[in-house]
């Protein structure tokens, strides 16, 4: 009976929340996938395509990946920060902090995927009469996709994790309620946001996990 009770208080005030502010939470949660998604969407498009160059010139490939590459060890804040002073603050802000974020495993990933092509393969392709766009779009990008989407997954969940913070800068998201909870010390919301940003993480990885599984048996069986 006691226990019975007591844990009636400790969900009392998250069954209070939820009945006061599902509408909002679920805005949160939409605002939270178009800022990663918008970010995910843009670092795809370029670090597919600087991948793709730096697999191509090994002087674009040191230059470009020595940079990114230095660039992951820069915090998150630290990113969301730099973007400050030439954007200010709200959305945008957040989308290009959070692209720079994503860029460095969609580029790496691509990058050594389309090198690593092996050149029996293509002299094969070549010899077998394909031209320089029949190669790339039917041998080297097949080969190269599995890994492409690996470092898509793991740019993903970095990027999903991340974009909590970008509501220190009014970027909205599921960060909102963390920092409301820590600006009001209430328990409750700091363990609904971050516990909403972690299984929003798990649930992306687990779905890309399996997308990748998909692709690898539809490309090689």
């Amino acid at each position: 009976m006691l226990y019975s009770q007591a844990l009636r208080e400790l969900l009392e005030p998250y069954a209070s929340y939820f009945s006061s502010n599902l509408q909002k939470f679920l805005a949160a949660i939409a605002e939270h996938f178009l800022l990663s998604g918008g970010a995910l969407a843009v670092a795809t498009v370029a670090g597919v395509t600087l991948g793709v160059l730096c697999a191509r010139n090994k002087t674009a490939n040191m230059v470009i990946s020595g940079v990114f590459s230095a660039a992951r060890i820069i915090p998150s804040l630290a990113i969301l920060f730099l973007c400050l002073p030439l954007l200010g603050t709200g959305f945008k802000p957040s989308v290009v902090a959070l692209t720079f974020l994503a860029l460095p495993p969609i580029l790496i990933n691509t990058s050594v995927s389309f090198a690593s092509v092996p050149a029996a393969v293509l002299e094969a392709a070549a010899a077998m009469g394909m031209n320089a766009v029949q190669i790339f779009f039917k041998i080297k990008v097949p080969l190269a996709l599995p890994l492409v989407l690996s470092g898509f997954k793991t740019a993903a969940v970095e990027v999903i994790a991340s974009a909590s913070l970008a509501a220190y800068i009014g970027g909205g998201g599921l960060g909102v309620i963390i920092f409301t909870g820590l600006g009001l010390m209430r328990t409750e919301l700091l363990v609904i946001g971050g516990a909403s940003v972690a299984l929003l993480s798990i649930l992306v990885d687990c779905l890309l996990s399996v997308l990748e599984k998909r692709v690898q048996i539809a490309l090689f069986g």
